[in-house]
């Protein structure tokens, strides 16, 4: 019998039981074998115990990842404005901006998670500071805008007064820029004369579809939380200033609180020729300079052709000492093309729109020298005035000649704005001018009140805004906006006052200079040179400023609709006088008459006798 029937089943049965033992007494010894392994291993290298420590390790794993989108939101609140608050602590500081922090105080935090979510990010956002975020890129020119990603977003967001940011103002403001920027190019085109009417009217027509919206959902109340930190806003309207540079290093360098102060500033600069991809920009020019004397004896003049100017924005952000705050948002800069600006009483609407919920708002010009501390010392000089918090202070900064980096080396005493005078100039059509004062003479214990607002220097709460809006049908004025900043303070219950020292200096700026001004570059835009078309431009809306002040003879509202001026009372009741005093009493007690076009003196101010 071979081996393969045995194996096959075959019928030798005592072959079959051996074989049968055999396979029996291995698979004991391997069950024993088996049994004896079990005992002997530890437990954790059993299957049981492997599938648990499997779970832990995954639940670690989601606990990780919860702690780490934790810390992610943390980091986020420097870098998106999200940040989670509790009252489990007191803290020394919050960070307003990336980098930044106010002064140290001790300030308790809500007991809840803030909880704003955008509509377009569904994502937490601070209320107190989410606004300031994104950054408003303070370079490069004219096109700093168009970096800021989710613009339409931003605007929608804006303009709904939902979630209103520093971004979404000035994208705002950038589109009528640039819609002001191609309706000008088309008329300076379309083959015949520009005139005067139809600028303004189409001026009117893009301030009604791009500006009005946001004037509407954001009037009678504050845009921005204000923060109480002491903060300022610094509203600066420049047009071709070399000393740009210079007067934001004087701010900063001579500020006792540099971490806390914001600049919102308008740089209405010729830019040259190729400025950017796409815009074929203009060959720069100069202002009209002296070169030499006639046969009369009088200056002769001359515009010639000149580089581009000199940013003084570039000047400050590239500078290493200074770039920190302009990474931080605290340089907040819209560009407009020279020939294209409207006047300072627009570059001025501009800028306040740049304020970002600070404490305080000042307006200056762009060709300043600052005095050590002097955010600190105008600050305690309003605390200091008998009405504050509804007080603003104002003067005519004194001159300085040679340039010190923005830096002013003194102080002197203030002078009170108390005198005016109406102008005989043909192209300011009788407008009221004001003019300074007595000085003080060092011993007041407390500013005295006087009745007018300089433009080129005011500081104020930043309240201030919320009933005194600057207006967004002023352009081409050079004259008129501070009687009128005047008159509309006052009647809204802002008390004006002198303050007793000067802590800044101003360049004053004769014509000899040679200095390049809006009023001749206006008309260069239509093909007109000279400050011709830029005068009949102002004469046309100085007649807004005089329907408000009360001038009878030219300017009710009867007379100017029925002269076809209706133009000129655009929304003029959004920009008038407040109701807790009368138009009539603030001319009564500045002692001005506007019927026989006459300021007499103001005894009172001079004195200092009001508080």
């Amino acid at each position: 019998m071979n081996n393969r029937s045995v194996s096959n089943g075959g019928t030798d049965n005592g072959t079959n039981g051996e074989e049968r033992s055999v396979r029996r007494k291995r698979f004991t010894r391997k069950v024993r074998h088996t049994s004896i392994l079990q005992e002997e291993l530890p437990i954790t290298a059993t299957k049981p115990f492997i599938a648990l420590i499997s779970l832990l390790g995954i639940a670690v794993l989601i606990q990780f990842l919860i702690v780490f989108s934790w810390h992610h939101k943390r980091h986020d609140v420097h870098v998106l404005g999200k940040k989670k608050q509790h009252t489990t602590k007191k803290v020394k500081s919050i960070n307003v901006l990336d980098g930044a922090s106010v002064e140290e105080e001790d300030i308790w935090i809500k007991d809840k998670e803030i909880d704003v979510l955008s509509e377009s990010t569904n994502t937490k956002r601070d209320p107190a500071t989410a606004h300031l975020i994104p950054h408003l890129p303070p370079l490069p020119p004219i096109v700093n805008t168009r970096n800021i990603p989710n613009s339409q977003t931003l605007i929608s967001d804006t303009l709904s007064g939902k979630h209103p940011t520093i971004a979404g103002v000035s994208l705002i403001l950038d589109n009528f820029l640039h819609a002001l920027h191609t309706s000008n190019k088309q008329l300076a085109t379309n083959g015949k004369k520009v005139q005067r009417d139809e600028v303004h009217e189409a001026f009117v027509n893009l301030a009604q579809e791009h500006l009005a919206p946001f004037e509407t959902t954001y009037r009678n109340k504050s845009i921005f939380p204000i923060r109480d930190d002491d903060s300022i806003f610094i509203s600066l309207a420049s047009f071709r200033d070399y000393l740009l540079g210079d007067t934001l290093m004087g701010a900063f360098n001579q500020a006792k609180h540099p971490d806390k102060l914001f600049i919102g500033a308008i740089v209405q600069n010729c830019y040259g020729l190729n400025p950017y991809p796409g815009e074929e920009g203009v060959q720069c020019r100069t202002g009209a300079q002296v070169v030499g004397k006639n046969a009369a004896g009088r200056d002769q003049t001359k515009v010639s052709d000149a580089p581009p100017d000199r940013n003084g924005i570039e000047e400050f952000c590239t500078n290493v000492k200074y770039k920190k705050y302009c990474d931080r948002g605290q340089i907040r800069v819209l560009y407009l093309h020279e020939n294209e600006s409207l006047g300072p009483a627009m570059a001025r609407y501009y800028a306040s729109k740049l304020w970002g919920g600070e404490t305080y708002f000042m307006q200056v010009d762009a060709h300043l020298q600052f005095y050590k501390h002097w955010d600190e010392l105008y600050t305690n000089e309003v605390k200091a005035t008998k009405s504050y918090p509804k007080a603003v202070l104002s003067s005519y900064p004194p001159g300085f000649q040679e340039e010190n980096g923005g830096i002013l080396d003194h102080e002197s005493s203030g002078a009170r704005l108390c005198t005016c005078t109406f102008s005989n100039s043909d192209v300011e059509a009788h407008i009221i001018r004001i003019n300074s004062g007595a000085n003080y003479h060092g011993d007041e214990e407390h500013p005295t009140q006087i009745p007018f607002i300089a433009a080129g220097f005011f500081f104020t709460p930043a309240y201030f805004l919320v009933d005194v809006p600057f207006d967004p049908y002023m352009p081409w004025c050079f004259m008129g906006e501070e009687i009128m900043l005047s008159m509309r303070a006052w009647t809204h219950g802002w008390d004006i006052y002198a303050p007793r020292k000067n802590w800044i200096a101003h360049q004053y700026r004769p014509g000899r200079m040679g200095l390049p001004k809006f009023w001749g570059s206006v008309g260069r835009l239509f093909g007109r040179p000279g400050p011709g078309f830029s005068n009949q431009l102002q004469l046309k809306l100085i007649k807004r400023v005089k329907h408000l002040v009360g001038y009878k003879d030219c300017c009710t509202r009867e007379k100017l609709i029925e002269n076809g001026e209706e133009l000129a009372l655009m929304d003029v009741e959004h920009y008038g006088f407040g109701d807790e005093r009368s138009r009539e009493q603030y001319l009564e007690w500045a002692n001005i008459d506007v019927d026989a076009n006459r300021c007499r003196n103001i005894k009172w101010c001079n004195q200092g006798e009001l508080l």
